[in-house]
């Protein structure tokens, strides 16, 4: 074969090569690359022998995506992340399709930058599990989103660090548990209560005297209260001057009696306790640990282990409906 001939055949195979090439590169969206994951994808910055990230990795992305109408939909820098920093964490799970937002990262280095095209009808219904699209996505679209990776954690990092977190929120709430006890004995001293608590550990101190009977399990009763941590900071109340003064007043909610079925865990137990020793008209003072409370867990403003103080009256009460007596036993027949 002569010199000429061979190097015409080597100068059609780069021509054969790149036509290849550029047919496997094909995209219909202008501007991106189809790749063989199935992504479309244009880099606007990209370090092709950067660390990219691993299944269970955990990735750090400034992002947004926007339907084909270009609504935005979802920005991280926006007041729709729940976060409410500017950036969304997850950890990197396995493609939910061919061509996945999960595919698009993996793509990335750490630094990169890039836009991807992803069905919208695959994106809500296999990665987000809708069972239908949401009207502002129109069906058969693509969405676009655009992001940058500003760090990868691996997942063997992420279970050290979420170990540490572990055993630093064990070692708070053990110190919050052993704190209660002091705190509630200084309490009681400082405040020179000596009523003997129930065998549950509820205090209850009567105010003013109510008339008549009791209220018992399954009883509507109708009261009125106020609730403060030990230090006297008042949390609740439906006492609408005490709610302002305690500056925790809220236009949105009612200020009146509350009213519940008694003793059936609608209330926290030192409630459902501590209501059934009073009257009608009855004013009193129910002082419970945390375990009648709000436990290890805390709600809101109360903190975990947190000893409580009630000013409580029982406005009334109504009985309550007899419990159903199931078929097959001695008063049911």
């Amino acid at each position: 074969m002569s010199i000429t001939k061979t190097i015409k055949t080597a100068a059609l195979a780069v021509v054969v090569s790149a036509v290849a090439l550029t047919s496997c590169n094909k995209s219909p969206y202008p501007g991106y690359d189809a790749n063989p994951n199935g992504v479309y994808s244009k880099f606007y910055k990209h370090d092709a022998n950067g660390v990219m990230p691993k299944d269970s990795d955990l990735v750090r992305l400034v992002m947004s995506y926007k339907n084909s109408k270009d609504s935005v939909l979802f920005d991280s820098k926006g007041k729709n992340n729940p976060s409410g920093k500017n950036y969304i964490e997850f950890p990197l799970m396995k493609s939910t399709f061919h061509g996945s937002f999960e595919d698009a990262v993996s793509m990335m280095a750490v630094g990169d930058s890039a836009s991807f095209m992803i069905s919208a009808d695959s994106v809500y219904l296999k990665t987000f599990k809708a069972k239908e699209l949401p009207n502002y996505v129109v069906k058969g679209s693509m969405l676009t989103f655009n992001a940058k990776l500003e760090k990868i954690t691996g997942k063997e990092e992420v279970k050290a660090e979420k170990k540490k977190k572990m055993a630093e929120r064990d070692k708070m709430m053990a110190d919050k548990k052993a704190a209660e006890a002091t705190d509630y004995a200084k309490y009681l001293d400082v405040n020179k209560i000596t009523t003997k608590p129930t065998a549950s550990g509820l205090i209850y101190i009567e105010k003013t005297k109510g008339k008549g009977a009791h209220p018992k399990k399954g009883d509507n009763v109708k009261v009125k209260y106020t609730g403060r941590l030990l230090n006297g900071t008042v949390f609740d109340t439906s006492d609408k001057d005490e709610a302002t003064k305690a500056n925790i007043f809220d236009a949105k909610r009612p200020y009146d009696p509350i009213d519940f079925p008694l003793g059936v865990g609608q209330v926290i137990p030192g409630w459902d306790e501590g209501i059934m020793l009073m009257s009608p008209g009855a004013k009193g003072q129910l002082i419970l640990p945390s375990a009648l409370g709000y436990g290890e867990q805390g709600g809101g403003p109360i903190p975990p282990f947190s000893p409580l103080v009630f000013d409580v009256e029982l406005v009334s009460f109504t009985a309550g409906k007899p419990a159903a007596v199931p078929p097959g036993t001695p008063a049911g027949k």
